[in-house]
């Protein structure tokens, strides 16, 4: 497989992904922006690709115990390989999520990460690439993807997960069991547009009812008119220097 090194978080973390399959962009780096772990606590990610996002949360948050799941074997070769020239903690499982291994059934954690392919199987054309398609398209429900954290996660513990804002209803419907304290960060491409993304966050076994926050917004001005980035200030934090994406509660 072709790859290419990549800079995430202002050159923070280094790593290894697909030249030509699945590219992390900016929605794993949002994920690990919204994920409340604390110094020392234990995080799942949930199809981790080739770690991303975790690397992402371990660059913000010192002392943390991660396990990654991903199913496709060269993304998971590529997580092992980032996380050791990361130096992080964060041991790489190959499996399909609905098929753990003993182990780590029988494991908790504090919290649960996870990017869920946007599409439903059956939705849009197939990409060309196999690597691209099993990250983008669903081979296994979204019902199942929050079920599998609800049961991972310990009482109180934290599932955060990114999707696509025309999946929320999904989402949400999914959340109903076993979760409360949900709260939806729309992410706002532009002023004027419509969020084209949303973060959720959700307590295990809580009973805080629902909260929509304001929307976050990625993009100065209603149109990119400079061949150049364009984020706003609040999103140059997050993407470059590894700030917090702004949720109540949090310090």
């Amino acid at each position: 497989m072709a790859t290419t090194t990549d800079a995430f978080l202002g050159g923070r973390v280094v790593l290894r992904q697909p030249r030509d399959g699945y590219r992390a962009a900016t929605d794993p780096v949002f994920l690990a922006a919204a994920c409340p772990a604390g110094a020392g606590a234990h995080v799942l990610d949930l199809g981790c690709g080739v770690g991303t996002a975790a690397l992402c949360l371990s660059a913000r948050v010192s002392g943390l115990h991660l396990v990654g799941v991903e199913r496709q074997l060269d993304y998971a070769a590529l997580a092992c390989e980032n996380a050791a020239t990361a130096g992080a903690d964060l041991r790489i499982v190959t499996a399909d999520l609905t098929a753990l291994p003993v182990d780590l059934r029988q494991m908790q954690f504090d919290h649960v990460i996870t990017n869920p392919p946007y599409f439903a199987a059956g939705d849009g054309s197939q990409a060309s690439d196999a690597g691209r398609e099993a990250a983008n398209r669903a081979q296994t429900p979204l019902g199942d993807w929050i079920d599998v954290a609800r049961a991972r996660l310990r009482p109180g513990g934290w599932l955060t997960m990114i999707h696509l804002a025309e999946r929320l209803p999904d989402c949400l419907g999914a959340l109903a069991v076993g979760f409360g304290a949900v709260t939806v960060l729309p992410l706002q491409p532009r002023i004027g547009r419509a969020a084209t993304r949303v973060v959720i966050r959700a307590r295990r076994a809580a009973r805080t009812p629902f909260t929509l926050l304001p929307p976050f917004l990625i993009h100065e001005g209603a149109a990119h008119g400079v061949d150049a980035p364009d984020y706003t200030a609040a999103a140059q934090a997050v993407l470059r220097a590894g700030a917090a994406l702004p949720f109540p509660g949090d310090d």
